[in-house]
């Protein structure tokens, strides 16, 4: 299935279990739920896929901190 350009996969392993896996951009991301149907499932999915975007969104506007992991000065 694709949601908002994300292409994932939701597979029932035993019932009410259900196996999950997408990827954003390099980052496979993959877990389990516990959903009595399919489509609640489905959408336990769709709202990760939007956090995992929210959170890519904001680590590509966010430039790097070029004094991180620099010891600092304060003493």
């Amino acid at each position: 299935m694709i949601y908002k350009g994300v292409e994932f996969t939701v597979t029932a392993v035993a019932p009410g279990i259900w196996k999950w896996q997408f990827r954003v951009g390099d980052r496979l991301v993959a877990g389990k739920t516990e959903a009595r149907l399919n489509l609640l499932a489905i959408r336990r999915v769709q709202l990760r896929i939007d956090r995992e975007l929210k959170k890519a969104e904001r680590e590509i506007a966010r430039p790097p901190d070029p004094s991180a992991g620099r010891p600092s000065d304060k003493s």
